[in-house]
């Protein structure tokens, strides 16, 4: 999948999003810096166009509930160690991007571009545009890890 689906692209509208959007990323990739996290290229294009949203979402998904997910890597602050922890098991680059579920969960993306569930589990959504799916469409994400080992 290359493109959104009219279902994401809507539920993105919704929340400020737009073809083309981009935001300055300076403060977030300076704070985060601050705090102790890698921010990769990847990262920041990911971020110049989504970061800032916030998407309430609610109701059935394909194959989990749709749960409200918010691109801003500042609520991550403070998680840094857990980040590169597991971004080391992995052999990655993991960079704050949001979270999910109101904080249940945190979001990260790695240089690939895949985007990730990080908690004191791992999971991983897809790559791209398709892990934007799948959060918006209430894909569950593949475990990866059910626990640090």
């Amino acid at each position: 999948m290359s493109e959104l689906s009219q279902e994401t692209q809507e539920a993105l509208r919704n929340a400020g999003w737009e073809v083309g959007r981009r935001v300055d990323t300076s403060e977030w990739r300076t704070r985060l810096a601050k705090g102790g996290f890698t921010i990769h290229e990847t990262a920041e294009r990911f971020l110049s166009e989504f970061g800032g949203l916030s998407v309430p979402h609610g109701g059935s998904g394909i194959s989990r509930a749709k749960e409200a997910f918010e691109f801003d890597p500042l609520l991550a602050l403070g998680e840094d160690d857990r980040f590169s922890e597991w971004g080391e098991l992995i052999g990655k680059v993991i960079a704050p991007i949001g979270e999910l579920a109101q904080g249940r969960y945190f979001l990260g993306i790695d240089e690939d571009g895949t985007i990730y569930l990080v908690a004191d589990w791992l999971a991983q959504f897809g790559v791209g545009v398709n892990g934007v799916e799948s959060l918006a469409l209430g894909v569950a994400p593949e475990v990866l890890y059910n626990s640090y080992p």
